[in-house]
Order: structure tokens, then C-alpha cells, then sequence
């Protein structure tokens, strides 16, 4: 919690500091306003383009999961079959030795 409250009061300081330096800086305030627009656009283009290229890599992201994870269904829906067909071979194989030899029969108590 103190590292969060440690964050919150350094990013409250930058945004000050920075809003003092705007205000007592040189400039003329139709300079000063000149100079924040273009920075507000710069950043906003910035973000816009992180948007965008991180939008394009969740999306391609997402499309090799989705590949890989039909590619596993496809596998466990095979290895599922695989496995039903070595049961009921088994089962089968029982059920003829148990008709074949009915002495081995376990005896009911």
C-alpha cells in the first residue's frame, strides 16, 4: 500500500511541478498555450499509435491461440478416442476369458 500512496504523491509533484513551470516559464501565455497544444497533440498521436500497434498484436495473438487450442482439442479428442478404443478392446478380451473359463469367476459372498 505505501509503494501505491508513494506513486499517487510522485505523479501529484510531476503534474505540479509541471504545471508551475508552464505557468512561470517566459513564454507569453498565447506561446505558452501554442506549446501545450502541440505537446497535447503529439502525445495524443503517441497513444494513438500505441493503441493501434498494440490492438494489431492482441489480435494476432489471439489468432494463434485460437489455432492452438483447436489444434489440442483436436489432439485430446484423438488420444480420447484412442484411449476408449484400448478400453473396450480390453473389455472384450475379459469378457472372453471370463466365458471361456468360467471357474475364475470371483464367488459372490
Amino acid at each position: 500500500m505505501a509503494k501505491g500512496k508513494l506513486a499517487l504523491g510522485a505523479l501529484i509533484g510531476a503534474a505540479a511541478g509541471f504545471v508551475s513551470g508552464v505557468l512561470l516559464a517566459p513564454k507569453s501565455g498565447k506561446e505558452t498555450r501554442k506549446g501545450i497544444k502541440k505537446d497535447a497533440l503529439k502525445i495524443k498521436n503517441d497513444v494513438e499509435k500505441e493503441v493501434k500497434d498494440t490492438t494489431q498484436k492482441v489480435k494476432a495473438e489471439a489468432v494463434k491461440l485460437k489455432a492452438e487450442a483447436t489444434k489440442v482439442a483436436g489432439d485430446v479428442s484423438e488420444k480420447a478416442k484412442e484411449v476408449k478404443g484400448h478400453f473396450e478392446k480390453a473389455v472384450e478380451a475379459s469378457q472372453k476369458t471370463v466365458s471361456a473359463n468360467p471357474k475364475t469367476t470371483p464367488k459372490k459372498k
